[in-house]
């Protein structure tokens, strides 16, 4: 048990050289780290972020709009049908939407089986992100009033799979969007059903940050229904293909004279998710800021047929369900791009771009609750956990060099390298210390010295027994060592539980004991016990009469 291989002293010391590599960066400033030697620079740089209690930044918890999730799926289901419908060659004025499902009312009894098949191939297998498939439909089709009406209802599995699988896509389009505003380490975590918290350290601007990640920024191009104005299709009703928009407010105020609302196509003839790539840029004809955009193949291929031939009509660029311009096609664009105009300032160009480039939101986000954390304040809180972490760290050496003279001195050392390990594991993990993550690593060093107790306490019952030193060291480690594997695993087990279901704080706390924990096990029992069976060496060598310094 005290016999080390050399290779395994080795092995442990390159384990603790890499542990005090990795957390360098931490100890250096970034204009440092950018001077530093061409040798040094192959050291990884990154460094442990600070959460946003201890550099203030902007707290958002948003709240997805479920319904609209649930209302777009509806709508997408009447589109089917109706398309479904006609190639049965059956008529479609019975088909009506309701708040929960769509019903289809059967104009001839004879319909009824070929109307039902049709309502059957809507179906589709419930997945998830998280549940992958599961087997179930995700429709209920079922007749009603003698078999002359059929209903199709979304199960609920299927509601909770659409919302899962748009939190997953808002979470990852919500991250693209802040990373393009420069800010490092974003916090971005679900919390229940449908809602999102966000974390930005260092970011002081929660309008602005509002304003980029709040916006859906769905865009399509859409035709536009010239036959007849607004107005006189909402008098003689919308027809069946058409749906009136209105105008984007902001675009109006730029430029009074557009009109305020568009009869169009309800289908896209080119959608959003065709886009690419979206910068802003200005014009090379008036110097005026203008997004340029570009589509991929699939969607220059559709832009270019479309613009190609329809040269001479209106086509409108619809963002968020607001026309934002309708330009009148002036020749055919083949080359799958294009700009968007219309009195922007360079920052309404900036942020747009943005919005496009990351993609659109699957539906809109609410903010329910805003605070924002001054610099002065996390100041404080790096002030008041510094002090707690080395006065803890100082009662727990005092206490241990008091009680077991040179082996707490060796439990110091493991300590050391402990808590160097456990910032270059946070380091090489891109974790983020919070002031409860401060608390865990306080506390980790408590718990990494009570191994050292437990081992110290063996060895002492050893010699009151009448063990020899050696004997009594040997079977302190090895007796002591499950148990204190087991308070290890546990309090790991404990840690894992709080991160997976904790938010914020807490797992901020869960974090770094976890990983704290983790390195103890090999720092307090086999860093120690090197450290013990080095002395024991240098001891027998020197004189026969060893005394354990505990």
């Amino acid at each position: 048990m005290l016999h080390f291989e050399r290779w395994k002293i080795w092995s442990i010391i390159a384990v603790c050289l890499l542990g005090l590599i990795a957390a360098m960066p931490n100890f250096y400033s970034e204009s440092t780290i950018r001077n530093w030697p061409p040798y040094l620079k192959l050291i990884p740089h990154n460094k442990v972020n600070l959460g946003l209690d201890l550099q203030g930044g902007v707290y958002l918890l948003m709240q997805a709009d479920t319904d609209a999730l649930k209302r777009n799926w509806l709508d997408n289901l009447v589109a089917d049908m109706r398309k479904g419908l006609r190639a049965a060659k059956l008529g479609t004025p019975g088909l009506t939407k309701t708040a929960d499902a769509v019903r289809y009312r059967i104009a001839k009894p004879e319909d009824a089986a070929a109307a039902l098949e049709v309502a059957n191939k809507q179906r589709r297998t419930v997945s998830s992100v998280l549940l992958g498939g599961t087997g179930a439909a995700d429709l209920n089709v079922a007749t009603e009033e003698g078999g002359n009406v059929i209903t199709l209802t979304p199960t609920p599995e299927a509601i909770t799979a659409r919302i899962d699988t748009a939190m997953s896509a808002i979470q990852e389009v919500v991250r693209k969007r802040i990373d393009a505003l420069g800010t490092k380490e974003p916090s971005i975590q679900r919390q229940g059903i449908g809602r999102l918290v966000v974390q930005v350290p260092g970011f002081n601007d929660p309008k602005k940050l509002i304003d980029v990640i709040g916006k859906t920024a769905a865009l399509s191009f859409h035709a536009v229904d010239e036959s007849m104005t607004p107005e006189q299709a909402r008098a003689n009703g919308v027809p069946a293909d058409d749906k009136i928009y209105p105008a984007d407010p902001e675009t109006l105020k730029r430029n009074p004279d557009q009109p305020r609302e568009y009869l169009l196509k309800g289908v896209p003839e080119v959608d959003g998710a065709d886009l690419v790539k979206a910068g802003s840029e200005f014009s090379q004809q008036n110097g005026s800021p203008e997004v340029s955009f570009g589509f991929n193949t699939n969607g220059a291929l559709a832009f270019g047929r479309y613009t190609q031939g329809n040269i001479g009509h209106l086509f409108a660029i619809v963002l968020d369900d607001k026309v934002i311009s309708a330009p009148r096609i002036q020749s055919a664009i083949l080359q799958g791009s294009g700009v968007i105009t219309g009195n922007f300032s360079v920052e309404e160009t900036t942020q747009l771009a943005i919005q496009l480039q990351s993609g659109a939101l699957p539906t809109g986000l609410k903010v329910e609750q805003q605070r924002t954390v001054g610099p002065g304040m996390g100041a404080d809180a790096i002030r008041a956990g510094t002090v707690a972490a080395f006065v803890g760290a100082a009662a727990v050496a005092g206490f241990m060099m008091y009680a077991y003279g040179l082996f707490g001195g060796f439990s110091v050392m493991a300590l050391i390298i402990n808590v160097t390990m456990l910032f270059g594991a946070m380091s090489l993990l891109g974790q983020t210390l919070t002031l409860p993550g401060i608390a865990g690593i306080v506390l980790t060093m408590g718990m990494a010295v009570d191994s050292n107790v437990l081992i110290y306490e063996r060895i002492r019952e050893e010699l009151r027994g009448g063990a020899t030193p050696i004997n009594a060291i040997e079977n302190g480690f090895s007796k002591a060592l499950w148990t204190v594997f087991d308070s290890h695993v546990t309090t790991v087990v404990a840690g894992l539980i709080m991160f997976i279901l904790g938010a914020g704080p807490i797992r901020g706390f869960a974090v770094s004991l976890t990983i704290g924990i983790m390195i103890s096990l090999f720092t307090a029992y086999t860093v120690t016990r090197l450290f013990v069976s080095i002395w024991l060496r240098r001891q027998r060598a020197q004189t026969r009469n060893i005394v354990v310094p505990v």
